[in-house]
């Protein structure tokens, strides 16, 4: 038969150390007991070898008996400091413990994100979630698409936490705005039009040839129309569509030229049925903005995901780089597009 008993410590046994002993003293003895030395212990922790020794000296104290032991050029601990490095690598580990709970509380394990984007970045958005996904897989990701009008009018009733955008002028609105990825934007034809393959093709004269735009309010077709006025020149216009796919087709079509985010071509690359073509002042060298409400707190998973986007930002940037090559086209230089 198992007795159970109560044993009762002394008050004073168990509030002698939480008295005077500190987390940062018991931290400093762990890296000496792991380091075997004061002066590796103080290059590890990034604090000075005096700071060390005081610190030892008064968590000694609070023990009551020495810590330590010298053993020609290294210290080991004593009876006394084997006993406390157990402990301390308990309250360490239950600290540890503590730390993941809030996390998961806080979301940063669980809860849920709701990301709306332009239609154009719809090309690498799902990109981005999936890789978010395998670093926090209990995180429910929502994922909208809509044109720019349409995704101003949900930051104004703030539906979502964060928003991706393709041209950050947002003036109107209290924002908090965050480059991203780069966004060059390219004229593109079918792969059997006249201009394809020629080199050096001016804005004059490819303004000759029909064109279709997105809807007005579009930001590719801003840019578009942006950089034409700056030459001097004004594209004719053939058509308007509401989306890039129905533009793509629209070209692949021979209807005309368009102009487009390298990233919608990101699927059917340099063998696909459309040409990038050599035009003066292309490719346009824009960002992508991360964009959230600057008075609404995000959540942690909201911040989660904002900070995974500066992580994943080289990766999006290499796949530009590759797909401008693909084209035959110059990369961006490291500060294009940063307004």
């Amino acid at each position: 038969m198992v007795e159970n008993r109560e044993f009762t410590v002394p008050a004073r046994s168990t509030t002698r150390l939480a008295r005077y002993a500190t987390l940062r003293q018991l931290q400093i003895f762990s890296a000496i007991v792991r380091l075997g030395s004061f002066t590796k212990a103080s290059e590890a922790l990034f604090v000075t070898q005096p700071t060390v020794s005081m610190q030892m000296k008064k968590l000694s104290t609070a023990v009551g008996v020495p810590l330590f032991e010298q053993v020609g050029r290294t210290v080991r601990p004593t009876e006394a400091g084997l006993r406390l490095e157990a402990a301390t690598k308990t309250v360490f580990e239950a600290l540890g413990e503590v730390e993941d709970w809030v996390a998961e509380y806080q979301g940063l394990r669980r809860g849920k994100v709701r990301l709306a984007v332009i239609t154009t970045a719809k090309y690498f958005a799902p990109e981005l979630l999936g890789a978010f996904s395998r670093e926090y897989p209990d995180i429910d990701l929502s994922l909208k698409v809509s044109n720019r009008d349409r995704v101003i009018e949900r930051i104004r009733a703030q539906e979502d936490d964060l928003y991706i955008f393709g041209q950050p002028d947002l003036d109107d609105l209290d924002v908090a705005i965050h480059p991203f990825a780069p966004n060059p934007l390219v004229v593109v034809a079918a792969r059997d039009h006249p201009l394809a393959g020629r080199r050096g093709l001016s804005l004059a004269e490819v303004a000759r040839e029909p064109f279709i735009l997105r809807e007005p309010g579009s930001g590719t077709r801003h840019a578009m129309v942006r950089a034409f006025s700056e030459a001097g020149v004004t594209p004719t216009v053939r058509m308007e569509l509401g989306s890039n796919e129905a533009i793509k087709h629209a070209a692949i079509a021979g209807l005309g030229l368009a102009v487009l985010s390298l990233h919608s071509l990101s699927v059917e690359g340099a063998r696909g049925p459309l040409a990038v073509l050599d035009v003066e002042g292309f490719p346009i060298h824009r960002r992508w903005w991360v964009v959230h409400a600057r008075g609404r707190e995000l959540s942690p998973a909201a911040a989660a995901l904002l900070a995974f986007t500066r992580h994943y930002e080289p990766v999006l940037s290499a796949q530009v780089t590759d797909l401008l090559a693909e084209f035959g086209m110059a990369s961006a230089p490291p500060d294009a597009g940063a307004a």
